[in-house]
């Protein structure tokens, strides 16, 4: 019994970082109903950014909330010069960018810092494990983080004007130009908003899988398979889904298909959700007559 609760709490520390890559896909799929290939690959461009900072000096809670800064900026000129032109592109043209994306920023990452795994540090250091041995000092860290993130977010978005304004312009562009929202802008920050959560998970995550360039490739598969479980267009439910998925993960790695296998989980929920529920748990089916 106490290695299942173990396996659970360690599984809800790593699925809070699994919902916050998820809440970016959401951000980024709600304004451009397309998945953002590249958040992971960003998310880790970001991890090197911070990496590069603390090993120059700086206190790792400058470099965290400086990296964050510079990943918002960073997701704001990708739409501005890269995704604005392509707004009436074609899908697949879409597609073609965001994987290209993906290539450009895994291979300028590998040629700045090179591909040998690298150490990144945690501020949460703890000589024993907590909450009775079940977690360590960084999970117990993360998952605080995490969630102020996440509370911190639920109130931009429900209690400022420019949260609802953004939020205007994701759901309705049009009716949102007519009430004088500038949605090109709220678009962007969107996009900055989003690189800078991956820039969040991409730094917690980094203690754990240790740094390299293609750290983040099954932390966004683990983060998309809960994006779809809660509901790709349900910010709340790919929350829920990314914490599902961490407890998923644990508990089948755990004691059913082995640590060896753990990556298949994530497509066995994706295969799943799409045969069975297309718009996840919480999401809402959207039917229009013809």
């Amino acid at each position: 019994m106490q290695g299942v609760l173990h396996q659970i709490l360690s599984g809800l520390a790593t699925g809070g970082i699994y919902a916050s890559l998820a809440l970016a896909l959401v951000m980024i799929y709600q304004a451009t109903h397309h998945v953002n290939f590249a958040q992971g690959e960003m998310a880790t461009l970001s991890t090197y950014i911070a990496y590069t900072m603390v090993t120059a000096g700086w206190s790792y809670w400058v470099s965290f909330i400086a990296t964050v800064v510079v990943s918002f900026i960073m997701g704001v000129v990708v739409e501005r010069v890269l995704m604005r032109p392509m707004t009436n592109a074609p899908v697949l043209a879409l597609v073609g960018v965001f994987i290209g994306l993906l290539l450009i920023v895994n291979a300028m990452t590998g040629w700045i810092w090179d591909f040998t795994i690298k150490t990144f540090p945690s501020p949460f250091h703890s000589s024993t494990p907590l909450l009775g041995g079940f977690l360590s000092g960084h999970e117990l860290g993360s998952t605080v983080v995490t969630l102020v993130m996440l509370l911190c977010i639920y109130l931009f978005f429900r209690h400022t004007s420019l949260g609802l304004a953004m939020r205007a312009a994701a759901y309705n562009p049009v009716s949102s130009r007519l009430v004088g929202v500038r949605v090109g802008w709220m678009l962007a920050l969107g996009w900055g908003l989003a690189a800078a959560i991956g820039a969040i998970a991409g730094m917690m995550i980094a203690p754990i899988v240790f740094l390299d360039p293609n750290m983040m490739a099954g932390v966004l598969l683990y983060a998309f398979a809960g994006a779809l479980l809660g509901g790709i267009e349900n910010p709340l439910g790919a929350v829920i889904g990314g914490f599902a998925v961490g407890v998923i993960e644990n508990l089948g790695g755990a004691y059913v298909v082995g640590t060896e296998l753990k990556l298949t989980l994530a497509l066995v929920i994706i295969v799943a959700v799409l045969m069975i529920k297309p718009s996840g748990l919480l999401g809402r089916t959207v039917m229009s007559r013809v």
